[in-house]
């Protein structure tokens, strides 16, 4: 018997299918999830190897330290590049022509050392090995841009929480892609810093840097303005809510003037601040999102308006996801919009991935150390918008059947030129045939019919008059062997405090091999205690043999009672559940 903790790390694949079956809504959809080696963190994107399709470059530091190249397939997908291991542990990573050549390169931030990291790209999709160049603190965040007014790129690093400096530092380049010692700015008003959006906030033309701070209970924006030497001076600060973390600026009200916009990972909320011309901006207008982490801006539906883009790291059984909160054009937002993707969150990229003129998003999520892709669906939108998840269903048998809507929501008619899938475990029948009105929509129902234990994929293609790439609606079903008669148990109504009569679940071994229990069972959820099990199943049982659970009942408390028993085997679909209800009288 392993401890709750460690067990439920090993219910990824319940936890995963929870979320996706979740809030969703319109717009984007999960098109595909790619499984990494490493553990995933920041990504930035660009064509790498100018094949027209966008790539991606991610750094990790989880069980190695080192940038893993992603190249893109121009449909939403990755394959796995080169890797490159340096650094201690690495954070931010920036792309840029650092020698105006036309070839991408990086710029890699270190949690842990007083370094800054180059690869040079060679325009193929490989990159030359990382340069280091020390900074005065740990550049916990990089990005790039000419702040000393040279016509050449610049690294700037905020020296974050934990270093020998507080401060922003300026890494003048050479043009050639190599950099000078950093110039440095001690960040203002009392606060470290640990993320920063660059900008023209004044009327001259130099680079100015808007620098998240935390300190304590302190939290706030610092405003710095631009020297054009790499220098910056203090120009006020506003006060921001609990957990602040992230930064960005656009104009946000077409006015012309750069704005801002906040996240507060505690306090629930982005935050919009609109810029003034001169340096100063308006109090901040809040819009709520749970758990926010980064946020970014971009015209994700082509209306000429600013949307904001809120990544949610996913919390105290909030589901991890992205938010988009879309602009009106005169600074102000609408609610956002939902949509789960992954276990937790803390990174995201934005870029058209698919080659359809829209722009997509990209979340990597180091607890799954999965890359999810959400593409754009543009004026088509689908629910749910993550694949079709079948339970886990015994091997022969046939699942009942899920369904996706598509809905119309241009101001014209949808021409729908094919519908096909593949996966032959699956069987489709969809209404989406010729012509969608404005408003209108279709569906597709598939069913599964298990075939083999674990994990099998299908899609279903959809050519239509929406986009110049098709869209997909993708088919997910595991298969097992392990039968669980039945498959959830209800107590009747339990004085607290008492114990009620043993409930039993018969575990069958329906396969040809030896059914082999990893984590073994145990009882979990938001009233595990008020549950307890004995079983006569030892850690490996026989083909066509079965052995039981016994489960009983002991409110803690008054009201409705739930938890689950979780196994853990090699049987398919692992780990199997089996949920548990009751009542306290």
């Amino acid at each position: 018997m392993t401890s709750r903790k460690t067990a439920r790390s090993a219910g990824f694949v319940l936890l995963y299918v929870a979320l996706i079956m979740g809030r969703v809504e319109a717009q984007f959809e999960t098109r595909a999830s790619l499984s990494m080696m490493t553990a995933p963190g920041p990504a930035a994107v660009g064509d790498f190897n100018h094949d027209g399709k966008l790539d991606m470059a991610v750094s990790s530091y989880i069980p190695i330290n080192g940038v893993t190249i992603l190249l893109g397939n121009g449909d939403g997908t990755f394959r796995v590049g080169e890797s490159y291991v340096f650094g201690d542990q690495l954070a931010q990573i920036a792309t840029a022509d650092l020698r105006h050549i036309g070839k991408l390169d990086l710029v890699v931030g270190d949690y842990l050392s007083d370094c800054a990291y180059v690869l040079l790209g060679n325009g193929d999709g490989t990159f030359q090995p990382a340069v280091p160049y020390r900074t005065n603190g740990t550049p916990f965040f990089v990005s790039t841009g000419d702040f000393t007014d040279h016509g050449k790129i610049d690294i700037i690093a905020v020296a974050g929480p934990g270093g020998s400096c507080d401060c922003i530092e300026v890494l003048p380049g050479n043009g050639n892609g190599t950099f000078q010692a950093p110039i440095v700015t001690p960040v203002p008003y009392g606060v470290d810093g640990y993320a920063l959006a660059a900008g023209r906030f004044d009327e001259d033309r130099n680079l100015d840097v808007a620098v998240v701070g935390v300190f304590g209970s302190v939290n706030q924006v610092d405003i710095l303005l631009g020297n054009g030497d790499g220098t910056f001076r203090p120009h006020g600060y506003y006060e921001i809510p609990d957990g602040l973390s992230d930064v960005t600026t656009a104009d946000f009200n077409g006015d012309g003037k750069s704005d801002l916009a906040v996240v507060s990972l505690y306090a629930n909320s982005a935050g919009v601040l609109l810029g003034n011309g001169d340096g100063t901006f308006q109090p901040p207008v809040y819009y709520s999102s749970e758990f926010p982490t980064l946020v970014a801006a971009h015209d994700l539906d082509g209306d000429g308006k600013q949307d904001l883009i809120v990544e949610n790291s996913g919390e105290l059984g909030i589901p991890a996801g992205i938010s988009v909160l879309k602009g009106n054009g005169d600074g102000t937002f609408q609610p956002g919009v939902f949509y789960p993707a992954g276990e937790e969150g803390g990174f995201m990229a934005v870029g058209d991935f698919n080659n359809d003129g829209k722009p997509d998003l990209v979340q990597p999520d180091s607890n799954t150390q999965l890359i999810i892709t959400l593409l754009n669906t543009g004026t088509v939108t689908f629910s749910p918008t993550t694949p079709l998840t079948f339970p886990t269903q015994l091997i022969g048998t046939t699942s009942a059947p899920l369904t996706a809507t598509l809905t119309n929501n241009g101001t014209s008619a949808l021409t729908i030129s094919s519908v096909s899938f593949n996966g032959k475990p699956f069987k489709v029948r969809t209404t989406c045939q010729g012509s969608v009105p404005a408003g209108g929509n279709c569906t597709i129902t598939a069913v599964f019919t298990a075939q083999v234990e674990d994990v099998t994929s299908g899609t279903v293609t959809i050519k239509d008059s929406a986009s110049s790439k098709p869209q997909f609606v993708e088919l997910v079903g595991t298969g097992t062997v392990v039968e669980l008669v039945p498959p959830k148990l209800n107590f009747p109504p339990q004085k607290v405090g008492t114990k009620s009569a043993p409930k039993n679940i018969q575990l069958t071994n329906t396969g040809s091999t030896a059914l082999d229990f990893t984590y073994f069972m145990y009882i979990d959820g938001t009233n595990y205690k008020d549950f307890s099990q004995t079983n006569t199943c030892s850690s490996s049982l026989n083909p066509g043999a079965s052995c039981i659970i016994t489960v009983t009942f002991s409110p803690k408390k008054t009201g409705p009672r739930s938890a689950f028993i979780t196994i853990t085997d090699t049987g398919g679909g692992s780990p199997q559940t089996v949920p548990l209800t009751g009542s306290g009288d």
